[in-house]
């Protein structure tokens, strides 16, 4: 989703680099007293045994499970964002783990620490319904999705199709169509990202010495969708649903959330000050309030 041509110059580029183990030397960690200009580190999970896999649609699908069932709210799902993994929304899991909520962190296919099948097609649908069947293994009939990029646009196509499984939706930073995105090689913060996720992929994947095929399973998936219009969203229950970014976004043009947010008129809309694509780290604190404003009610 990120301006495809420029972008898979730029990754392509890096990544002639990582089989032989020489990182660029450029930093991955921003610092700027702009929130919207930094990229602070990664965080971590809280501690646990190291997560889990399920076998879910013939892959390893990595998940991990926080706090014990709350009879007062579903549990969260938390969806990362594409190239990345669970480990970016470590500040929000922690939060709700001490508000007392069942969260469930998962890899998306080929991502992070889940595996994938190479010879199948990367897509919106196929990881929704990863998630679907994850719900299914847990028993869990029903919960809340907070996702970021691509993972909120798994969590509004969740909604979609699989209305009965959803609870509420906070969809930071999605887009509906490709001509949506922006050209995100103008952004240091979101190229320091870039260089950021092939190390983590190095370190984390099962699939270690396959990032190229990785990276062009993704990026035909980015080339065609998501391609929604007004229609696909009449189904969603729009009452639970927030359609949020950041006033600094760098990836998607604004007019994609104003378009949601019009086509599902009984949702939220939400626009954080002063942050970017990665709300969520540059600013925690404001990014767990509002998701308390939505998931902390009964």
């Amino acid at each position: 989703m990120f301006g495809l041509a420029n972008l898979l110059g730029f990754v392509g580029q890096v990544a002639l680099l990582w089989p032989c183990g020489k990182y660029p030397d450029e930093p991955t960690v921003i610092r700027s007293p702009k929130r919207w200009l930094s990229l602070p580190q990664t965080p971590s999970l809280p501690w646990s045994r190291g997560g889990k896999y399920a076998e879910i649609n013939n892959i390893q699908l990595w998940y991990d499970v926080f706090g014990p069932p709350n009879p007062h709210h579903s549990p969260i799902f938390f969806l990362h964002g594409g190239l990345g993994n669970s480990d970016y929304f470590g500040h929000q899991v922690r939060f709700f783990q001490r508000k007392g909520f069942k969260v469930v962190t998962v890899d998306s296919r080929g991502h992070g620490r889940s595996t994938t099948d190479f010879d199948i097609p990367l897509g919106y649908d196929l990881m929704s319904e990863d998630f679907v069947a994850l719900l299914d293994h847990l028993h869990i009939p029903k919960a809340s999705f907070v996702g970021w990029s691509d993972g909120a646009i798994s969590a509004l196509n969740i909604a979609a199709k699989h209305p009965s499984r959803v609870d509420k939706v906070f969809a930071f930073s999605a887009n509906y169509n490709t001509s949506g995105v922006m050209d995100t090689t103008l952004s240091p913060v979101f190229m320091t990202y870039i260089n950021r996720t092939i190390s983590e992929y190095g370190r984390l994947s099962p699939h270690a010495d396959r990032y190229d095929d990785f990276l062009n399973q993704i990026m035909q998936m980015w080339k065609g969708q998501p391609n929604w219009t007004e229609p696909f969203f009449s189904t969603i229950n729009s009452t639970n649903v927030w359609i949020v970014d950041g006033d600094h976004e760098e990836a998607v043009f604004r007019s994609q959330q104003d378009d949601m947010a019009k086509w599902l008129p009984d949702a939220g809309q939400l626009l954080l000050p002063q942050v970017s694509h990665f709300a969520f780290i540059q600013d925690p604190d404001t990014f767990n309030a509002m998701l308390w404003s939505l998931l902390g009610q009964n």
